[in-house]
């Protein structure tokens, strides 16, 4: 990750409901997106069409309480696809290239993701890639409980 590229995905904005992924521009969101368990996705014409993160960056605070993140061979991943490009078809393709990625980066890993349950159209992404739902929960945002869903997937051959 780079500044240049930390500071354009940090400006994205999320029609409602998906406002909720929105960072806002500020030098913390930054900092965040800079701290290493961010890359940035890039198209074929090099333009900025999305962002992963692994590790801590990944975790949804109220999973700790749920405990989904106790078995270490599974690699909590998270996934950004810039706004103009959601709703369109295109997240297979996002997430198979984010897997081979990652299947590169860390080899013979499982990965674990966090999804808003409201997110119906990523879920059904996620699955139709091999991602199996796993266990419901709530974490805060904002000052509302939300319903989370943590998916697993086990590494295929992408």
């Amino acid at each position: 990750m780079t500044k240049d590229r930390a500071l354009q995905i940090s400006k994205w904005r999320y029609e409602y409901p998906y406002s909720m992924y929105d960072m806002d521009s500020g030098e913390d969101s930054i900092l965040e997106l800079m701290n290493e368990e961010y890359y940035y996705v890039l198209d074929e014409h090099d333009a900025l069409i999305g962002f992963i993160c692994v590790g801590e960056s990944a975790r949804v605070p109220g999973g700790y309480a749920a405990g989904i993140y106790t078995d270490r061979s599974k690699l909590d991943i998270g996934l950004g696809l810039r706004p103009d490009l959601t709703g369109n078809g295109r997240g297979k393709g996002f997430l198979t290239e984010v897997l081979s990625f990652l299947n590169n980066q860390f080899s013979g890993r499982e990965y674990q993701l966090v999804v808003a349950a409201f997110n119906e159209r990523a879920i059904k992404v996620y699955e139709r890639i091999g991602f199996v739902k796993e266990t419901h929960f709530k974490s805060k945002y904002e000052e509302q409980e939300l319903e989370f869903i943590s998916m697993s997937y086990i590494k295929k051959n992408v």
